[in-house]
């Protein structure tokens, strides 16, 4: 299985990008999906989760302007980000958990997209 991650890139403060990770590979089912974020000398946080059934939880930073999403017929998550400040800038990456068959789940992640915001 393979998480592939694409959509960042430079942009100006109150701009917006749209993140997408396609998964792909041997795939029996995804539950929970998320984008994570690390800056320079930071801690990895938790941006945004999704789990299959549809609820998302957001950290308290980007609510309001980021909107996960998921499209499970295409195996992917999107990560809508509007209103984008510097402090976002960060490299971003998706995971997902993925059951193999209806007994194993592993946990994937993607290889990372670059967000940068200027000011």
């Amino acid at each position: 299985v393979q998480l592939q991650a694409s959509g960042g890139g430079l942009v100006q403060a109150g701009g917006s990008l749209r993140l997408s990770c396609a998964a792909s590979g041997y795939i029996f089912k995804i539950n929970d999906m998320a984008w994570y974020r690390q800056a320079p000398g930071k801690q990895r946080e938790l941006v945004a989760k999704i789990t299959r059934g549809g609820l998302t939880t957001y950290v308290d930073p980007v609510k309001g302007r980021f909107t996960i999403s998921r499209d499970d017929a295409k195996k992917t998550v999107y990560l809508q980000m509007n209103s984008l400040k510097p402090e976002d800038t960060a490299v971003y990456y998706c995971t997902a958990e993925v059951q193999v068959s209806p007994n194993y789940q592993y946990d994937y992640e993607g290889q990372g997209t670059q967000v940068t915001v200027s000011s």
